[in-house]
């Protein structure tokens, strides 16, 4: 079992910089493929970025491709997000995911089996 606690969410005007962090519980980080999934209110929760076991294959969703880097250390046991060029819509409660059922990148919530509690990520225009 993996327990996840993000750190790093706050408040940024607009083309600033955030970086969130996820530190994950249990010995076995280094087998689970991590992912960043963003929420509003009223709205699903969509997938944002993910990066393999290994580190060597990521995934962004289109619209921060080229902002956004994820990256893992899996000697520390954690997943990062950096975020630049922030723009008000990047506004949301961003949570961190690990998944161990499957040996590729999957892009929905349904398909991670373990969730931080999540940190807001305001963004002022």
């Amino acid at each position: 079992q993996v327990q996840l606690v993000e750190s790093g969410g706050g408040f940024v005007q607009a083309g600033g910089s955030l970086r969130l962090s996820c530190a994950a519980s249990g010995r076995t980080f280094s087998t689970y493929y991590m992912a960043w999934f963003r929420q509003t209110p009223g709205q699903e929760r969509d997938f944002v970025a993910a990066i393999s076991s290994t580190g060597t294959g990521t995934s962004y969703r289109s619209s921060v491709k080229g902002r956004f880097t994820i990256s893992r250390d899996n000697a520390r046991n954690t997943v990062s997000l950096q975020m630049n060029s922030l723009k008000p819509e990047d506004t949301a409660v961003y949570f961190c995911a690990a998944d161990n059922a499957h040996p590729y990148i999957v892009y929905t919530p349904e398909q991670y089996e373990y969730w931080g509690q999540g940190t807001q990520v305001t963004v002022s225009s």
